[in-house]
């Protein structure tokens, strides 16, 4: 058996001893959104040191946990916090939570994240949804022998952010009156953020918004046959953008600042999904 998938086994059978029904949406939350999982009705909450195999979240607003429980109508399990390529995490570690997922029968994922804008008419604090991403500034969460249980060797990327998903998370933020935008995600392999000129190559290659996760976790969904939504929350304007030095703290108040029109938007997202 593959290495990788021997680990992934072992974290699963855990999860599955403490779980009761299998979830319908598997969700992945971003720095300072965590708190949608407070959200979650009848929860059951599973610390990632506790799970066989598990990467851990070092990152401050990344609480490390699993929650599994109902939300919008729907049985949900939530990842509040996430693992980085910057923490020391190979690709495989930094997508092994969706893989998890989708051994424990998962077909549908939201990933959050905290955002730079990139776009210049982006303004802070507003969402995007991902239609696409500029993820070639890193190594692939696919290197190493390909897992056949998940997918083919060279999978298509032509869509990994469903379309139907898109559409519907559009017209929920009309439904909502909440002004959500649309655009590229750039993946920055971190932990420094980038410098004025990297972000006038990302603009000039097409990116509206820049981060340091969801790209690892996006292929290897996609890999695993996944419908996938992306969502940026734009907590800062990337580098020389503002004239102001950034910071993580401002991400994490940007993203308590939002959180209230966050968290309905994705509730409405939820339960208006068909899964």
């Amino acid at each position: 058996m593959n290495e990788l998938l021997g680990k992934l086994n072992a974290a699963v059978e855990y999860i599955k001893g403490r779980i009761d029904a299998k979830p319908d949406i598997g969700m992945v939350l971003g720095s300072g959104l965590g708190v949608l999982a407070s959200q979650v009705t009848d929860p059951v909450t599973i610390d990632y040191s506790d799970i066989p195999m598990f990467p851990v979240s070092t990152v401050k607003g990344h609480a490390g946990q699993l929650v599994f429980g109902k939300l919008g109508g729907k049985k949900v399990l939530v990842m509040k916090g996430r693992f980085h390529y910057y923490e020391g995490y190979g690709m495989d570690m930094a997508s092994f939570g969706i893989r998890v997922m989708k051994l424990l029968g998962i077909d549908d994922v939201i990933i959050t994240n905290a955002a730079g804008g990139v776009n210049e008419s982006f303004v802070q604090g507003c969402l995007m949804v991902i239609t696409d991403h500029i993820g070639f500034f890193g190594p692939s969460s696919l290197r190493g022998a390909n897992i056949e249980e998940f997918g083919p060797r060279f999978p298509d990327m032509t869509e990994i952010y469903d379309k139907k998903h898109r559409e519907l998370a559009m017209e929920c933020s009309r439904k909502l009156n909440i002004p959500v935008e649309q655009g590229v995600y750039c993946f920055a392999r971190g932990p420094q953020y980038e410098t004025p000129a990297e972000i006038r190559a990302m603009r000039t290659l097409g990116a509206d918004a820049v981060g340091m996760s969801t790209v690892p976790e996006a292929v290897a969904a996609r890999h695993a046959g996944m419908r996938v939504l992306g969502i940026s929350c734009i907590t800062n304007m990337a580098a020389g953008m503002s004239g102001e030095p950034l910071s993580h703290e401002e991400v994490v108040e940007t993203s308590q600042r939002v959180r209230d029109e966050f968290l309905g938007y994705i509730k409405d997202i939820v339960s208006s999904m068909e899964v």
